[in-house]
């Protein structure tokens, strides 16, 4: 895709026929946007939404959530995994409400200055609550990217790209697009070329897809992640679901709550990088608890 090419209105076109209907597109408040954009890294939609809801239940407002503290956030996070999202979750709206009075900034460079926002989620805020004409870059927007460009970008290439590429007035919809379009069709190991609105556009599939995919090693596409069953993470995981039950959890109990047997890994390490991570702390008799 260029900024000249009709691809663009393609794209759009398409979009308004097949875009998909999640609760977060029903909103421009800015903390239910950031917590859907948290939620969804690395966790699929059809998970994000029915805990999206109950979790803006409990957590309404930036207020609501730095008051009950990071361990009810992290309490509430249970089962979507990657916890350390939920500190962040609670450091963000806790600086809200000490630095911003609880209006979210509508500035790039404030809304980096917040605890947990990274580039992609402070523009995913700009576009998605207060639909400005800046372009978001995740691993399917990167796919997309990376793609119809016929090779390899570098973080500054690819967003300059997805920035020149937004049209005027079309923040909101055209980043959606490009993330249904990298999501549906611009498939990892299957894309869908045939009914790519913008495959005319494409380089890669104009040359006929030739390896090695130039979405590979690109900026922002991931590149999977090492095995969860049986790894210190699951442990640590595992310990973290016991301390969410509400009683303390004894040095004696750890590893036990982690699921492993004697030797086969360091409970008290698990203990340690949970409360180093601020998803637990410990009790002056050095049980774990929530924080």
């Amino acid at each position: 895709m260029t900024t000249t090419d009709s691809g663009r209105h393609e794209l759009l076109g398409w979009w308004e026929a097949a875009r998909r209907d999640v609760p977060w597109r029903h909103t421009r408040d800015p903390w239910a946007v950031l917590v859907s954009e948290v939620m969804l890294q690395q966790t699929q939609v059809g998970r994000v939404a029915p805990r999206w809801q109950r979790f803006l239940e409990r957590f309404p407002t930036t207020a609501a959530c730095a008051v009950a503290g990071a361990g009810a956030v992290v309490e509430e996070w249970a089962g979507l995994g990657y916890n350390r999202r939920a500190v962040a979750l609670h450091s963000c709206a806790t600086a809200v409400e000490e630095r911003h009075g609880g209006a979210f900034p509508d500035d790039l460079d404030a809304l980096l200055a917040l605890p947990g926002i990274g580039p992609y989620t402070a523009r995913a805020v700009l576009a998605f609550a207060f639909e400005r004409d800046v372009a978001v870059v995740d691993t399917n927007v990167g796919r997309v990217l990376a793609r119809t460009a016929g090779q390899r970008l570098t973080a500054r290439d690819a967003q300059a790209r997805a920035d020149a590429l937004v049209p005027a007035g079309e923040g909101w919809a055209w980043n959606q697009a490009m993330l249904d379009l990298g999501a549906a069709v611009c498939a990892k190991r299957a894309p869908a070329c045939e009914r790519c609105p913008v495959a005319a556009a494409c380089r890669w599939a104009r040359a006929g897809r030739p390896q090695p995919d130039p979405a590979v090693g690109s900026h922002a596409v991931s590149r999977g992640q090492s095995r969860f069953a049986g790894s210190f993470r699951q442990g640590r995981a595992r310990l973290l679901d016991a301390v969410r039950l509400g009683e303390p959890v004894p040095p004696e109990r750890w590893a036990e709550a982690c699921g492993w047997s004697a030797g086969e890994h360091d409970a008290s390490r698990a203990a340690a990088t949970l409360v180093a991570d601020g998803l637990a702390a410990f009790t002056p008799d050095g049980a774990l608890v929530l924080p």
